[in-house]
């Protein structure tokens, strides 16, 4: 009976193992952004430590409202990797985001981070949408004081509901992001992506595409 426990077994382990992965953590105390090295890497490579200065972890002007005159209506100010090289493999980063009245931060996507926002001055109706099994909208009103988590990867959005400015601040799970914006990308692409395959990707006309892409 031994032989054939083995066997089994030998066949569970074989069948049922299980492999576990994430970033890993820092192997040193900061690794300040080299942004001048030629070297590429998922990240930028260490500046020498011993030339580190307080400057590589500082950045002012959060402070300062963005210019909210524009077809959206929103301003985004980043506090990232490349604003702060001392956020160089740490994963963390930051944004003010201003918002003129009834002005939107156009349905987007990080694909690199869950983003957390909280309102200092205002209201705003967030929201995001699930992945395509459901498709479900998941939304909120904010005010002054609220937090709202938009999960990595998820299209989300925010919109100014008040009559005045608001200005939220959000961290993000990432050094670097990145941005989706979903309008920008579908037609706003360099080249444009073909008026027949949006056309039917929307189920409308391809003089429509076309007349949206012109406006990107």
């Amino acid at each position: 009976m031994a032989a054939p426990v083995f066997i089994l077994i030998t066949f569970f382990a074989l069948t049922c193992s299980i492999a576990l992965a994430s970033d890993p953590s820092p192997l040193q105390d900061f690794c300040v952004a080299d942004r001048n090295n030629p070297v590429k890497v998922n990240g930028f490579v260490c500046k020498d430590p011993n030339v580190v200065e307080a400057k590589d972890f500082f950045m002012s002007g959060l402070n300062v409202a963005g210019d909210t005159n524009n077809p959206v209506g929103s301003a985004v100010t980043p506090a990232n990797v490349v604003q702060i090289p001392g956020l160089n493999t740490l994963g963390i980063s930051m944004v003010r985001i201003d918002y003129a009245p009834w002005g939107i931060n156009a349905p987007h996507t990080h694909p690199r981070a869950t983003e957390i926002l909280t309102v200092l001055e205002g209201t705003l109706l967030v929201g995001f949408v699930t992945s395509n099994t459901e498709n479900r909208l998941i939304t909120k009103t904010l005010n002054k004081g609220d937090v709202f988590v938009f999960p990595v990867g998820l299209v989300h959005f925010q919109q100014n509901i008040g009559y005045g400015p608001a200005v939220a601040i959000a961290a993000l799970s990432s050094q670097n992001p990145g941005v989706i914006t979903i309008a920008n990308a579908v037609f706003g692409s360099k080249p444009d992506i073909s008026t027949n395959i949006l056309a039917k990707a929307f189920q409308t006309d391809s003089a429509i595409i076309a007349n949206i892409q012109s406006k990107f």
